[in-house]
């Protein structure tokens, strides 16, 4: 009998080491989460999306992927992260608190995240409700098996993810250069602007040598 319920398969009220791993890392990336949409400091934002893509990478790791795991801390923690912060400073967004990083549809928002994280769920829960991941087993996020399931059955949204992700890169592009742009305009006139007193005529505008000919004259007549 102890022998029958060793072998016994676990279930939810027996957890192993490696999903209660699973579980605590994913609150931390939920806690990161919420801290990266609700900070006011678009710099701390961007940190903290470091650690709530390094623990997405975590995840992949406990989930046998490690292919996965490695891509997401190269590309997004190590490339998309740091364009995030070229973008901020090349656009001079500012450093500490800013009143125009909060809004006041912060309920729509709300509203529209839980709308779209119970659809997500409900879609992702449907879809693999039968496939289960045999942690104890060969991993199975290997390079070829990924590759494999990658462009044969999720070549679309592959393709679509890197233009959202070319879109994001030629938006940045643009932003730096009409910011570069405006910073280069020439200054107004303050006192034209509140209507002071004209400014004095500069005499490179009219030269000393069109009054030559009437001194002529003036000599002529002597």
């Amino acid at each position: 009998m102890i022998l029958a319920a060793a072998a016994a398969p676990h279930g939810f009220l027996s957890p192993t080491g490696v999903e209660i791993a699973f579980l605590l890392f994913g609150l931390v990336t939920f806690g990161a989460a919420l801290v990266t949409v609700t900070t006011k400091q678009l710099v701390h934002a961007a940190l903290w999306l470091v650690v709530t893509l390094g623990g997405l990478a975590v995840e992949y790791l406990l989930l046998t992927a490690e292919f996965i795991a490695w891509v997401q801390v190269l590309i997004y923690v190590g490339s998309v992260v740091v364009l995030l912060l070229f973008g901020l400073m090349l656009t001079r967004a500012p450093i500490g608190r800013s009143p125009d990083a909060d809004s006041g549809n912060r309920w729509v928002a709300l509203a529209v995240a839980l709308a779209a994280a119970a659809a997500l769920v409900w879609v992702v829960t449907d879809a693999f409700r039968t496939t289960w991941v045999d942690l104890n087993g060969p991993a199975a996020g290997s390079t070829a098996v990924t590759g494999a399931s990658l462009f044969q059955n999720w070549v679309l949204p592959f393709e679509a993810l890197s233009v959202l992700l070319l879109a994001a890169l030629v938006g940045a592009i643009v932003l730096s250069r009409k910011a570069k742009a405006e910073s280069s305009s020439p200054p107004v006139n303050s006192r034209a602007a509140t209507g002071g007193s004209p400014s004095v005529p500069d005499s490179r505008i009219h030269p000393v040598g069109r009054n030559k000919p009437a001194e002529q004259e003036q000599e002529g007549a002597r």
